[in-house]
């Protein structure tokens, strides 16, 4: 009914070993957003944890112009982030698209 379970097996442990080859691909990528003219700089890692934050000293006198580019730069970063993890798990895929409908 299922084929061959050793072969299975081995083709679970090559996914699962190639998962982990690209988790820790992705947390030494790194990944720097800036918004607002270059004011807010936001660097993460490919798993998408922050690793550095950079705000010119002009907007801390402007809580609302500092937010609304925090925002700006996080949902930024977090689509960049996402995108790179779907690309690779394309790759790991061989090119098949689960992502689109």
């Amino acid at each position: 009914m299922f084929g061959n379970l050793s072969e299975m097996g081995k083709m679970f442990e090559a996914l699962q070993s190639q998962a982990k080859a690209m988790d820790e691909e992705l947390s030494e990528r790194r990944y720097t957003i800036k918004s607002g003219g270059g004011m807010v700089k936001l660097t993460l890692n490919g798993k998408g944890e922050a690793l550095d934050l950079e705000i010119d000293d002009s907007l801390l006198e402007d809580k609302s112009s500092l937010q609304i580019i925090l925002l700006s730069t996080i949902s930024d970063a977090y689509k960049m982030v996402e995108d790179n993890k779907k690309q690779h798990a394309l790759g790991m895929l061989g090119g098949m698209n689960p992502f689109t409908k």
